[in-house]
């Protein structure tokens, strides 16, 4: 293959429009979500994220299946973290079977505030994708995001 096979030039075009519907997506919500819960995308995807553990055998994520989760390394999930929690919105406690493990909960302020943000962040997404409908670059990218009904698996 070369820099100018059809092919590979299909693909990073393809690329292209994947993370520009990304990015517009992603700038998109971020606004919604900072002017009206002081959120960013980030720390609303955390919330998110450990409101669905549970106790009990693997109900409590690792910081490594945090980071994947929302997509960032572990130093900077560690320091959302501790942002989060020096909120008010998140708690760490020990593992009460392991000494080591830290446990992250959402508290009942964080929860509150990701139940006010949850309509913000799907009115946002809805409208970012119907935005980029209009784009015949990007509707068959949004066609192919609605149809998604379960999360990639990491």
């Amino acid at each position: 293959m070369t820099a100018t096979d059809p092919a590979l030039t299909a693909l990073s075009q393809g690329w292209c429009a994947l993370s520009l519907l990304h990015g517009r997506i992603e700038a998109h919500i971020e606004r919604a979500l900072q002017a009206g819960h002081d959120l960013s995308v980030r720390e609303y995807s955390l919330l998110d994220v450990l409101s669905r553990q549970h106790d009990g055998d693997g109900g409590h994520l690792q910081m490594k299946q945090v980071a994947d989760a929302v997509v960032l390394s572990q130093s900077a999930t560690t320091r959302l973290v501790t942002r989060l929690e020096d909120r008010g919105l998140l708690e760490r406690y020990l593992c009460p079977t392991d000494r080591r493990g830290i446990y992250t909960n959402v508290t009942a302020a964080g929860l509150e505030l990701l139940d006010e943000a949850r309509p913000t962040n799907d009115a946002a997404l809805r409208e970012a994708l119907d935005e980029a409908a209009g784009n015949p670059d990007l509707a068959p990218l949004v066609r192919v995001v609605e149809t998604l009904k379960t999360p990639v698996p990491g």
